[in-house]
């Protein structure tokens, strides 16, 4: 998720995806999302099981940002909101 193209980034896990990123949109998760106003899906993997979620968001949270930025724009290079995406 990011605050705004080339803003603050965060990367999270969950099992509920839609449900996750409407309680970041709507500011009832506190934290450093809401702190920063962190409030578009820019990017997003599915995986099979959590322990390979978790394994990836391990990962990527050490990668540099300029990594993160390469990843986004590879799959979303104008940085649209994926929300309505996952919810259809």
């Amino acid at each position: 998720m990011a605050s705004k193209p080339n803003g603050t980034l965060y990367i999270g896990v969950t099992s509920n995806l839609p449900k996750r990123v409407w309680e970041h949109k709507e500011g009832v998760a506190d934290g450093f999302t809401k702190k920063y106003g962190i409030k578009t899906l820019v990017f997003y993997e599915q995986f099979e099981t959590m322990e390979a979620a978790i394994t990836r968001e391990k990962r990527m949270k050490e990668w540099q940002r300029s990594w993160k930025v390469k990843r986004i724009e590879s799959v979303n290079p104008d940085w649209r909101d994926l929300y309505d995406e996952i919810c259809n």
